[in-house]
């Protein structure tokens, strides 16, 4: 699978090479948004579900305009409706329930949720989500998805054999879900699986989730997969067998130690590669970034290389993040005129000249 990339294209594009801009997911949410939050869950507030609507279609509103004034190619809302990756999704399956926070690290929680009955799909999770921001946005809209591997991994299985049929019953709760997400209009869906490169020998696990979330998917939907931090040569060359369009991969917050991964076997899919590390509350600079685009061509040539951050960067000064992606799209529109002519080596080969009608 190649991928349907090119109608993603802007059509006033300048630039022959195109280098596709997205984010991963997440994004800092306004102080009031979170104020808000705080309101509707505290029942002496007089802050009442409609207040709480509110705050969210601003907040949607607002941050998905704020990544197309950053020139950002597919968008998203930052996640403003989102509290938590895995929390989010178990409050709207049928079967999870709640036992209290959980400490992550430091001073961070997070309701680790306990399958309590057998999972069933429920209320719609992100369809509303997705049509409001596409509603809004004026470019296209990429839809994260918690992948069903993650929400097994990281909640407490109180009624399944083990994990992976747990994993297995919820790959098709996501394909009713991306099914419903596509009949709406949904083009580019990224499935987030945090917990893959974490793990030893699950990598097959997840690929029959795939097979199962992909089933009966229209070929001009792309798929991509986010994942995150760990060790990728657990998973690597394994994972090109999946039927995914398109792998998000962290390096940036590891200095590209693990780029040569990818190199002794060929990279056949398409290569979204983190060039802006989501840890550090401070801007790279467009030469900076420009210099981490060109180790993605190390791996894939500029037809299948995508430019995004590490991660979600919701954790970062909003004002930071919006510098992040505004540098971010400034390098890759300036790493595209160097491609045009010919001042770029690039040492991935695809076996054919790029053109824009790829």
């Amino acid at each position: 699978m190649t991928g349907p990339r090119e109608q993603f294209r802007p059509e006033d594009h300048d630039n022959d090479h195109f280098l596709l801009t997205t984010v991963v997911g997440s994004y800092p949410k306004p102080k009031w948004h979170d104020r808000a939050r705080e309101m509707f869950e505290d029942d002496e507030a007089n802050f009442g579900t409609k207040e709480w609507e509110e705050s969210k279609d601003d907040a949607s509103r607002l941050i998905t305009h704020e990544h197309e004034r950053c020139g950002i190619d597919v968008v998203c809302d930052g996640e403003m409706r989102r509290n938590e990756m895995v929390e989010y999704f178990a409050h709207r399956i049928d079967g999870y329930e709640f036992n209290g926070p959980v400490k992550v690290w430091g001073h961070n929680y997070f309701d680790k949720p306990s399958v309590a009955d057998e999972v069933e799909y429920g209320e719609q999770w992100l369809v509303e989500e997705f049509e409001f921001t596409d509603e809004v946005a004026e470019r296209p809209v990429k839809v994260p998805i918690t992948g069903p591997y993650t929400l097994a991994r990281w909640s407490f299985n109180e009624v399944y054999d083990s994990e992976e049929q747990l994993a297995y019953e919820l790959a098709e709760l996501v394909n009713e879900e991306i099914e419903a997400l596509v009949e709406a209009g949904a083009r580019y869906i990224q499935i987030d699986e945090p917990a893959l490169a974490t793990t030893p020998d699950d990598h097959a696990i997840v690929g029959e989730c795939l097979e199962r979330i992909v089933a009966d998917i229209p070929d001009d939907v792309r798929l991509g997969l986010h994942v995150c931090y760990g060790d990728y040569s657990r998973i690597y060359p394994e994972i090109l067998d999946y039927p995914v369009h398109e792998y998000d991969l962290e390096l940036a917050n590891g200095n590209y130690e693990q780029l040569d991964v990818f190199k002794d076997d060929e990279f056949t899919k398409d290569f979204a590669m983190g060039v802006l590390d989501a840890h550090t509350a401070e801007a790279e600079s467009v030469e900076e970034i420009k210099a981490n685009i060109k180790k993605g061509l190390e791996v894939v040539p500029p037809e299948r290389l995508t430019v995004s951050p590490d991660c979600g960067i919701k954790l970062l000064p909003r004002e930071v993040a919006q510098q992040k992606l505004a540098n971010m799209v400034t390098a890759a529109r300036e790493i595209e005129s160097e491609l045009d002519a010919g001042e770029i080596d690039v040492v991935a080969d695809s076996g054919a000249e790029a053109s824009a009608d790829d």
